[in-house]
């Protein structure tokens, strides 16, 4: 486990809860962050590739599922808000947000950039190990498994069924024999990457710990290789910024072959 000396994959456990989640050892290296000009259905802001290193860190073997998040949601000794960094307690949902798509073993969604922040800092107060987002050049290195092609397992979209859950293979049949919906899908029913992580490609899109910013890579073009690159928010003079603006990365069930690059 982390701080025994031991660079190993471990599972660990939600607070007191007998629910428990798996972390992966990724090896920390040197990549090629972005897209090359010769990508098909790049965007502009994926460019130029930058080079890139990362130190070595923990990713999670799935998405974190409803069971994992709903630990947080119900627990009543929660840290509450009457301290500077005291954490508050979720706002109750207006609605069923799973949209009747399905909850222990599928991803939980719908959360804010804030609430996945929050989640993390509970989680590592409960555990005493410390959980945070991903930076957006560490999920993309997770991500890649050391591929240099589109995806993670070349470059051919046909095969991306194999790997991951988007438009062209989420719908699924309604009993009352409606017309399929798209829909999300239980974690871990795909083919892993390299590094033994799933539905790194598609079913639902993951918060990075970034801010957006359209000309990232190319501001950081020149000073390669950066190391560990955290994109912060840029403020005005008076102090403010987009706050809303963060990175997802990973694309949806509802999403493109292309949006899954």
């Amino acid at each position: 486990k982390p701080g025994q000396g031991d660079f190993l994959a471990y599972s660990e456990k939600v607070g007191s809860s007998d629910i428990a989640f798996d972390m992966v050892p990724i090896a920390g290296g040197t990549f090629a962050m972005g897209s090359p000009a010769s990508e098909a259905g790049r965007g502009d802001d994926e460019s130029p590739q930058v080079e890139v290193s990362v130190d070595p860190f923990w990713m999670g073997k799935f998405e974190v599922t409803w069971q994992e998040y709903d630990v947080w949601n119900t627990d009543e000794d929660r840290p509450q808000s009457k301290k500077p960094d005291g954490m508050a307690r979720p706002t109750p949902a207006y609605m069923e947000m799973t949209f009747n798509m399905g909850r222990e073993g599928y991803p939980a969604i719908c959360m804010s950039h804030v609430a996945a922040l929050q989640y993390c800092k509970w989680l590592s107060e409960k555990t005493g190990h410390f959980y945070r987002l991903p930076t957006e050049a560490e999920w993309e290195y997770a991500c890649r498994a050391g591929a240099k092609t589109a995806y993670s397992f070349g470059d051919d979209p046909a095969k991306l069924g194999e790997y991951g859950w988007y438009s062209e293979n989420s719908p699924r049949e309604l009993e009352d024999g409606a017309e399929p919906e798209m829909a999300y899908h239980l974690v871990g029913k795909k083919k892993p990457n390299a590094f033994g992580l799933f539905d790194m490609h598609g079913n639902v899109g993951e918060w990075v710990a970034d801010q957006y910013y359209a000309d990232a890579y190319g501001e950081a073009h020149g000073k390669a290789p950066r190391s560990n690159p955290f994109m912060e928010l840029k403020k005005d003079k008076r102090g403010r910024g987009k706050r809303w603006a963060h990175v997802v990365r990973g694309g949806s069930w509802q999403a493109s072959a292309n949006e899954l690059r």
